[in-house]
């Protein structure tokens, strides 16, 4: 049987005879091979078993809905916080223990799921598998002793709730989160001699301020000694490295002799230029180091399942092994269960080059990035109007009305009505005349849109791919149906509705938007912005988790030290936020109150605002000032942690996705696609497709290629057309990884598995790559 070559490092635990009939053995083999190209098309680095059993329990656990579950428990699980004291929304602690416990339940529910697929060794040498069982055992044995507690009403502290996101990055769906952490693990052995240094220098700053000043006798505005304390010192000169006390914290030195300026001054440009730069060069340089060497490991996997896919289905026809033509649509249909039959066909003549009925190894291999990349079946059809009349629709009038809607000036001449509109909407709206004006522009508006529906198909005018038509339209429809409401309603002369006036200002506002599309340098910086976006998303994921770690550290240790009271409170409390140990201190003074630990939307308000770092000392002083002034360390740790170490990650990584994804645009395999779908004659370039004459039609009827030349095969397709859907990448990961393929020769195989999960970021395969240039 073709199966010989399965997966090295794939193993079956207890191997038995096969006693099944072929074809069920051959159906097997067909699944396994399947298993393999969808780990290699979604980038899946999971060891499974090989047996019948284990590999449907594995289709079964990576079905979409199997995730969505997983996602929604881990949802809930976090905004228990919400629920439970201190609280936003209170719930009683037996429904907040009981929604916990379910959770739980069907995380090791997934962990079983998880456990019955892989191998037993794997399984438990995997540190994922362990941190969720632990922290599923600690969460448990932290639920029973507080629960036990509350009963007797001791208030303890809930500290599991802090490993609660342990549960988001360790699942195997998160592995783009995972590598983001990961990559912060091989970056801070570099950072840390950089940060020690920096710690080192502020130490001796610190120093040479407390012999300067130290005995000066200066006060600071608040009457306070002036640098005689030396942790003082080491704190307000970290804080003037983020310039936040800038340039308070110089002036009662400035203000004793102009010439102590020279050591602040000295002091900013080494730490916060020289130093806070050298942070950024260093994580930016290694992450991208060790971002290639992520992706050099994901571009190897997948050619090696993508082989082992191949070993298994190959037969010999003359001197080569291939995949004939009906296991590879098997394969295809079980791998992509929706796939349209002219679509099928359009991929297989992409991979048999030859029409030879069968797929060599190279064009095998390409498989995964072939579906990868969607190709939209398009219809053509005629606008209605044409069906209904067409002799009016036909008319000299009606041609010439269509081709003004399609020039290119019909678009430059809104794009000046949306300017006139813009300044317009900048006048006093109390105007008359102004206010007259608005609805000429709605009037001009509503035209617009009717002359499109006119002139293009509707169901294409309004596709599932035509975003800003939809956006145009609907809020057009919105900013009518709030002028007519805000003009009935001031014409009544009962009341006036602010808010629905705001809604209107901010709707013509939106409409402004339209311009971006207009300009072609505009969109294409918001194209790749958007190209980048689900990439970004995975460190929005990395700023959740930290914030909500630093949330429920705060909460437990700040909550209800600070209280907020409405302005119209005078009472000396309202004053002092609820302390008397925050009187005629910089946190009372700035009506600081609000900014709290009480409840977990509070708590991320406050995150955010020491993300932001103006005036995160007065935060944290205020806070050591109810607890004690150790509580500094928190706020010196979230600045660390978040500041300089997550944001210049950020700021690296949108470095280096920018100026891929603006540089390149279309990956090998897309422009074979291309190639291919023009030689067929069933392709359509986008630049020149009109949406009065296009569709998307997904659901189409099934149909082949059939005929030699181009015109038999558009009479076979009854009108279907094919065009690739988006010629941008979804993530950056993956431009990077095509980047990173195109580098390896069709024919290599690579390194062994072992090699492959072992490399580090000092390897580099193939010998002599162009990766880093081209990154």
């Amino acid at each position: 049987m073709p199966g010989a070559g399965r997966a090295a490092g794939v193993r079956r635990l207890h191997p038995q005879p096969s006693e099944e009939p072929p074809a069920q053995e051959e159906d097997q083999d067909l699944l396994l091979a399947a298993a393999y190209v969808s780990d290699a098309q979604y980038n899946r680095n999971v060891p499974f078993e090989t047996s019948p059993r284990a590999i449907r329990l594995y289709y079964f656990y990576n079905h979409w809905t199997m995730q969505v579950a997983i996602y929604f428990f881990i949802c809930v699980d976090l905004s228990l916080a919400l629920f439970e004291e201190p609280a936003l929304f209170p719930l009683p602690f037996l429904a907040t223990s009981i929604a916990e416990v379910l959770c739980l339940t069907a995380f090791f529910g997934r962990l079983v799921h998880f456990a019955k697929v892989t191998p037993q060794m794997v399984f438990w040498k995997d540190t994922k598998n362990i941190c969720i069982m632990v922290t599923i055992v600690l969460t448990l044995f932290d639920l029973i002793i507080y629960g036990s507690l509350e009963a007797v009403n001791i208030h303890s502290i809930r500290w599991s709730r802090a490993l609660r996101p342990v549960f988001l990055i360790n699942f195997p769906e998160s592995r783009q989160i995972r590598r983001t952490f990961r990559s912060i693990r091989n970056t801070l052995p570099d950072i840390l001699y950089v940060f020690l240094l920096f710690v080192f220098s502020v130490l001796i700053f610190s120093l040479m301020a407390l012999k300067l000043f130290g005995d000066r006798g200066l006060q600071t505005v608040e009457g306070l000694p002036y640098f005689t304390n030396i942790l003082d010192i080491a704190f307000e000169l970290y804080v003037l490295v983020t310039t936040a006390n800038s340039p308070d914290v110089m002036m009662p030195a400035y203000n004793f002799n102009w010439w102590y300026s020279l050591y602040f001054i000295t002091y900013i440009i080494i730490n916060t230029y020289i130093f806070m730069s050298v942070f950024l060069a260093v994580v930016y340089n290694n992450y991208r180091k060790h971002l290639k060497n992520e992706i050099r490991k994901l571009a190897y996997l997948k050619r090696h399942k993508m082989i082992e896919a191949f070993n298994i289905l190959k037969v010999k026809v003359g001197t080569e092994f291939v995949v004939t033509e009906a296991r590879w649509k098997q394969l295809a249909r079980i791998v992509m269960p929706h796939i349209s039959g002219p679509h099928l066909e359009l991929l297989l003549r992409i991979s048999d080059e030859g029409q030879k009925g069968h797929v060599d190894k190279m064009n095998f291999i390409r498989l995964a990035d072939l579906l990868n990349i969607q190709v939209v079946t398009i219809n053509i059809k005629r606008h209605p109007l044409e069906d209904w009349m067409p002799r009016v629709y036909q008319s000299s009038a009606s041609l010439l009305v269509q081709r003004m809607v399609r020039h290119r000036i019909f678009v430059w001449v809104y794009d000046v009505i949306i300017l006139i509109n813009a300044i317009f909407i900048a006048l006093d709206e109390k105007n008359p005349f102004i206010s007259y004006a608005e609805w000429l522009f709605l009037s001009l508006y509503i035209i617009e849109i009717l002359l499109k529906l006119y002139t293009y198909e509707p169901r294409a005018y309004f596709g599932r791919k035509q975003f800003w038509n939809w956006f145009d339209t609907l809020i057009i429809i919105a900013a009518l149906v709030a002028t007519v409401a805000n003009t009935t309603i001031q014409s009544a002369r009962k009341y006036n509705s602010q808010q629905i006036l705001d809604i209107v200002l901010i709707l013509r506002i939106l409409r402004l938007l339209r311009i971006i599309v207009s300009i072609q340098r505009f969109r294409l910086i918001v194209t790749t912005l958007i190209n980048i976006g689900p990439t970004i998303l995975t460190f929005g994921g990395l700023v959740l988790v930290v914030y909500y770690v630093f949330a429920i550290i705060g909460m437990e240790a700040f909550h209800g030290k600070v209280q907020f009271f409405d302005p119209n409170f005078t009472t000396p409390n309202a004053l002092v936020c609820g302390n008397p140990a925050l009187k005629d201190s910089a946190f009372a003074r700035e009506r600081y109150c609000k900014n709290n630990f009480n409840d977990l939307a509070s708590s991320f308000i406050v995150l955010m605002e020491l993300t932001v770092v103006n005036q995160w000392h007065v935060l944290a002083g205020g806070f050591a000032l109810v607890t004690h002034q150790a509580a500094k360390l928190y706020f010196i740790g979230f600045h660390v942690v978040v500041v300089i170490l997550i944001v210049n990650i950020f700021i690296a990584f949108i470095l280096e996705a920018f100026f891929v994804a603006y540089s390149l645009e279309k990956s090998e395999v897309e422009t074979a696609i291309e190639k291919k779908i023009q030689e067929l004659g069933v392709g359509i370039q986008e630049e020149e497709m009109q949406d009065g004459k296009l569709v998307d039609n997904m659901d189409a009827k099934d149909g082949g290629f059939s005929g030699d030349n181009g015109d038999n095969k558009r009479k076979a397709l009854k009108g279907l057309y094919f065009r690739i859907a988006s010629k941008k990448y979804r993530t950056v990961d993956a431009l990077l990884q095509q980047m990173f393929e195109s580098e390896i020769a069709p024919e290599d195989e690579g390194p062994s598995l072992d090699e492959i999960l072992n490399f580090s970021a000092g390897d580099v395969y193939p010998k002599n790559p162009n990766f880093e240039n081209s990154a």
